[in-house]
């Protein structure tokens, strides 16, 4: 009884496989559903460009947006091209703001001489500014804004 169970199984299973093997084949071309090949460039619009200066921050304790371009800064475990001008060792001879203090603290308090870990990948809370369309329709005004 078992035999002819498994049997019918297996020849199901083999049956739809090949199946799908066919139909993946006749579906043609993968293509990206980004649009262009993966190794064209792609053109960003003069809307999308890094904007200069700085933007006012929108809220207490907002982390402040990045004025330039980190395209080709590295960031990894060992790595951090931030700190080379805003470390508080090197920020005054590089005319770049220091680091808030809060940075170099680690989870207990503790006061560190290094960035903390946790602080470690900045553009998890900075990102570059940008003059771009809103994503989703905002209404957000700051709790000191005028009415």
């Amino acid at each position: 009884m078992k035999t002819p169970v498994l049997a019918g199984i297996t020849a199901l299973a083999i049956t739809t496989f090949v199946g799908g093997l066919a139909l993946a084949q006749s579906s043609g071309e993968v293509r990206s559903l980004r649009g262009p090949d993966i190794g064209s460039t792609n053109v960003v619009d003069d809307i999308h460009k890094q904007m200069e200066g700085r933007f006012v921050r929108n809220y207490r304790q907002q982390p402040p947006l990045v004025p330039h371009s980190i395209d080709q800064y590295q960031m990894d475990l060992r790595t951090n091209q931030c700190l080379s001008c805003h470390d508080w060792t090197v920020a005054g001879d590089r005319g770049a703001p220091t680091l808030s203090m809060t940075h170099y603290l680690d989870r207990e308090g503790n006061q560190l001489d290094t960035v903390a870990g946790t602080r470690w990948f900045c553009n998890q809370c900075h990102v570059p500014q940008a003059n771009a369309p809103a994503l989703v329709d905002n209404t957000f005004a700051p709790s000191n804004a005028s009415n």
